[in-house]
């Protein structure tokens, strides 16, 4: 693929096996998209760091009102298209009144927490340990293991990505910094083998083969193995790993970047959905002609939540600054000056 594609089976999209009822291609966002709008809107609505029970009390809700589906060609609940592994928030905050903080526990362990986790990293903007430690509470009511911790990376590897001067490189170096078990373990051997290619072509076959030791889904992505999506530290999903290799081969280019996690296949719609976040931080141009088209194809605003988002970065940049003075005095009065 080189850009965007005509519709996936043509006019039989409603009933073509195996992706039924879903309009994939011409430019249709998938839930990856829905998910990170749904996200953005409780900051709207919250204005300040989100917790676990901001998920429960904002996200869940959100996830239960109807909204223009593209995919769908339809206004449904967002709750009908997420998949099983999304549906778990609400089947266990809304039904079954889990603790949040909890609540992703016994979930399958996958990319669903990360892939919309950009918006933590934006909100901190230039910290990327504050964006991981938000991120992996914010997904705690979705998901455990190394399904939340990618969350937590994705964010850092965006909040590192905004810091001036950032290079792809850097934001490697960030998320490794940060990155536990299994999950640094992938992303160190996926981005050594990355760092050798600029040809993302060439790069597919050496790329899942680093990863492959640390994916749990295997070979075959539409029928796992048995032991597949399990709590484990030796694992890792692989959507992460391959979005920051990816960003290595497209040497912090937009369109190589993301054509390279398209064409990549597999999940391939979380993949760019993670690069094309961290690209897009370190300043990548994103093509006029696409945001064009998707947005026209899938009848959303992708502006105004962009400018939602910065609005709300900055007034929580703000608070943490008063809040950092009230503890700097707080801790001055009880130690005294040093």
């Amino acid at each position: 693929m080189t850009g965007i594609v005509g519709p996936w089976y043509g006019e039989d999209w409603r009933t073509a096996r195996p992706i039924a009822p879903y309009h994939k291609g011409d430019g249709h966002v998938t839930d990856d998209t829905l998910m990170t709008h749904a996200l953005i809107r409780v900051y709207e609505k919250v204005r300040d760091h989100l917790d676990a029970y901001a998920v429960a009390d904002h996200l869940v809700p959100d996830l239960l009102s109807p909204r223009w589906i593209p995919e769908l060609e339809a206004e449904a609940l967002p709750l009908q298209r997420i998949f099983l592994a999304e549906k778990w928030i609400v089947a266990r905050l809304h039904y079954g009144h889990v603790d949040p903080r909890e609540a992703g526990a016994g979930n399958i362990v996958n990319c669903g927490a990360a892939m919309y986790m950009a918006p933590v990293g934006l909100v901190n903007a230039g910290h990327p340990r504050a964006a991981y430690a938000e991120a992996l509470e914010v997904a705690a009511p979705h998901q455990s293991s190394y399904g939340r911790e990618a969350a937590g990376v994705f964010a850092a590897a965006v909040a590192a990505a905004c810091q001036p001067g950032a290079t792809p490189g850097a934001v490697v170096e960030a998320a490794l910094a940060l990155a536990e078990d299994g999950t640094r373990s992938a992303i160190e051997a996926v981005c050594e083998v990355a760092a050798h290619y600029d040809d993302f072509e060439a790069a597919f076959a050496p790329l899942r083969a680093a990863v492959e030791p640390f994916d749990t889904v295997g070979p075959d992505y539409r029928n796992p193995a048995l032991g597949a999506r399990r709590p484990s530290r030796l694992h890792a999903i692989e959507e992460l790993p391959i979005a920051l290799g990816m960003l290595l081969v497209g040497g912090g280019d937009y369109r190589r970047t993301v054509l390279g996690s398209v064409n990549y296949g597999r999940d391939c719609d979380s993949i760019a959905t993670m690069s094309g976040a961290i690209v897009g931080a370190l300043g990548g141009e994103v093509p006029a002609d696409w945001t064009a088209t998707v947005a026209e194809a899938s009848r959303l605003d992708l502006h105004t939540p962009a400018r939602v988002l910065a609005e709300v970065a900055r007034e929580v940049f703000a608070r943490d600054l008063e809040r950092r003075r009230a503890h700097e005095e707080a801790f001055t009065a009880l130690a005294g000056e040093r």
